[in-house]
């Protein structure tokens, strides 16, 4: 399974027979590699919350690739609106799709829309595909259940997680978030998009090896396999 960063939160992944984004914050994003028409071709767009940096160009992409906007119930029905294909589910909720399973999970944080529109809980997602296990945390603080996410969903073969601060956690409760959370491998997210985001993947990524956890600073448009 190839897992592309296309900056902020935003994953492209590619599988056996599915290809999936997530949090497709392409347009007005600084760090994004490519540009919302590149994509023909997509099975689901998954959503962890109604912020504008990960609902992005869910519209725009969803009607053109006809992929399957999968959310929660709000964020859903808000895409159903604007004649997108959805999905929604709820926090602790999980359901097989053609492509994998997909369970949304806590996140601490907001989920307003682009106007103010109240769209449900914000989310973690777990995605298992072609025997693969992947926990996007979405923006979100530490909290305590990471243990318990982790110890019913997992182990995971890649974990996304912020270190930006600010906005979600910083790098040194990251790092405690990667304790929590048993994972092959953690890929930092949501920093050095904006001035008031910026952190050092480099300084996360040593402080992981020092307590034998492995980080993989990718690049936005770069590549790693799982």
């Amino acid at each position: 399974m190839k897992l592309t960063f296309h900056g902020q939160s935003c994953w492209e992944i590619q599988g056996e027979k599915a290809r999936i984004l997530i949090d497709p914050y392409l347009t007005g994003n600084p760090k994004a590699d490519v540009k919302p028409g590149v994509f023909d071709h997509l099975d689901a767009i998954l959503i962890s919350h109604g912020h504008g940096d990960h609902i992005g160009d869910t519209e725009a992409i969803a009607k053109k690739t006809k992929a399957l906007v999968v959310a929660n119930y709000e964020i859903a029905n808000y895409y159903t609106d604007r004649g997108c294909k959805t999905h929604g589910m709820s926090i602790g909720g999980g359901h097989d799709f053609p492509f994998g399973r997909v369970k949304l999970v806590i996140a601490h944080h907001g989920s307003t829309g682009p106007k103010g529109e109240a769209l449900g809980s914000p989310a973690g997602i777990v995605l298992d595909m072609d025997g693969k296990k992947i926990y996007h945390t979405g923006d979100t603080a530490v909290f305590l259940d990471m243990k318990l996410i982790s110890e019913l969903n997992g182990p995971f073969d890649a974990c996304m997680l912020p270190i930006g601060d600010n906005f979600t956690m910083g790098i040194d409760d990251a790092v405690t978030a990667c304790e929590f959370i048993q994972a092959k491998v953690y890929l930092p997210m949501h920093y050095n998009t904006f001035d008031v985001i910026k952190a050092d993947a480099g300084d996360f990524a040593h402080r992981l090896e020092k307590k034998d956890l492995r980080a993989r600073i990718v690049e936005p448009g770069g590549t790693i396999e799982v």
